[in-house]
């Protein structure tokens, strides 16, 4: 038996991450990068609430997804279309079944919304305290709910009142 040179070991060892990412590439059109047919229009209570909306939320909670260049490669598309799914059935501006416009602001308060995935992709989804004051707000006044404390803020409360 002869042995091998580095050179063909090294080959051989690229056979198979080649043949894995050969695998992947051939999944990668896999799930469902659509924008159905908006099924109503929005009234916005401002210009800024429906700006904030369309940065930090839009692509996962309406229609109007914008689909990047990564979201046709698995298995990172796997994971954008699942939460694309899911944010479309929890909160969507676009159907005609909206969902929960105080959960979605009460997520917001409480900085699960957007995630920080997202945000690191997408930096002009990052909220200030003040815009995420305005998006919530905006929420509310455009489609109803009830405004619910932010948890930082009933901390703060319940420290007042031990004084």
């Amino acid at each position: 038996m002869s042995k091998l040179t580095l050179k063909e070991l090294s080959k051989k060892r690229l056979v198979i991450p080649v043949i894995v990412i050969v695998l992947i590439l051939l999944f990668a059109v896999s799930g469902t990068r659509a924008n159905p047919e908006i099924e109503r229009d929005i009234n916005w209570d401002s210009p800024e609430t429906r700006e904030l909306f369309q940065n930090a939320c839009g692509d996962c909670h309406s229609y109007e997804t914008k689909w990047p260049w990564y979201s046709r490669i698995a298995p990172i598309s796997w994971m954008i279309i699942r939460n694309v799914n899911e944010g479309r059935e929890e909160f969507n501006v676009s159907a005609s079944a909206l969902g929960e416009a105080d959960e979605a602001a009460e997520e917001v308060l409480e900085d699960e919304m957007p995630p920080w995935e997202y945000v690191l992709l997408h930096p002009e989804a990052k909220l200030t305290a003040a815009q995420k004051d305005v998006l919530v707000t905006g929420l509310l006044n455009t489609f109803g709910g009830e405004r619910k404390e932010n948890k930082h803020d009933e901390d703060n409360e319940h420290d007042d009142h031990s004084e």
